[in-house]
Order: C-alpha cells, then sequence, then structure tokens
C-alpha cells in the first residue's frame, strides 16, 4: 500500500502488529532488494504480517516478509519470495538497538532468577 505522509512514500504498512502491539519507537531502515523486488513492491505485492528482524554480526536482516512476483516477471529470474533481506541504517542506530536487546535479555534473566528463588522458598516453606 502506498500512501503518502510527510513528503515521504511509504510503500506497506503493517496494520496487524499496530493493532497488537504498542510501539515505543519507530525507525526507518532501507533494504536491499532485487530488481524484480522494487517492481513488485511497486505494485503493492508485499506481506508483512509474519516478518520479524534479526541481528547477525552487527547488521538487521528482515525474514518473514513476502515480496511476491509479477506475472510479468522476467523468465531468466528465479524470483525466491520469502527469501531473507538486509535491512539497512546508520551504524550508531544499530549499536543502539543492540544495546536494548541485551538490556531486554538482561531484565528477562534476572526477571527468570527472581521467579525461581520464590518458587524454591516457597518449596522450603511448604516442608
Amino acid at each position: 500500500m502506498s500512501t503518502k505522509q510527510d513528503g515521504a512514500t511509504r510503500i506497506a504498512e503493517n496494520k496487524k502488529a499496530a493493532y497488537n502491539y504498542f510501539f515505543e519507537e519507530r525507525f526507518e531502515a532501507g533494504m536491499v532488494l532485487q530488481g524484480w523486488e522494487v517492481k513488485a513492491l511497486r505494485e503493492g505485492k508485499v506481506q508483512l504480517t509474519d516478518g520479524y528482524v534479526v541481528i547477525k554480526n552487527g547488521e538487521l536482516f528482515i525474514i518473514g516478509c513476502q515480496i511476491n512476483p509479477l506475472k510479468t516477471a522476467s523468465t531468466h529470474v528465479n524470483p525466491d519470495s520469502i527469501r531473507s533481506r538486509k535491512l539497512l541504517m546508520h551504524k550508531d542506530e544499530i549499536r543502539r538497538l543492540i544495546g536494548k536487546a541485551e538490556h531486554d535479555k538482561r531484565h528477562v534473566i534476572k526477571d527468570r532468577e527472581g521467579k525461581r528463588e520464590v518458587e524454591r522458598a516457597m518449596k522450603t516453606h511448604h516442608r
């Protein structure tokens, strides 16, 4: 879906994610695409609902984003509609995201350990 917003063109939007989740921050990233993918995106042949981003070796990749080839795609191209695609962001922004992900992991681990301690205390108290 292509919409005009503040002078920029938004090609696709995941409305389901906006409905199911609260976004603390929004980031803008480029995406490494093949020629047939660019043409398909311009025609709105993209599905984002199953997509998610992973950080691998300090780089961002989107997995599960589906770009369906046009019926008029070239015969010498073998399109892979669900391949992983590299996202392009400034290194400082990626570092900040990595820092937040590490912080989240520490928080989850701390919560898990706290729950284990409570469970241990309850078991010894009930004996």
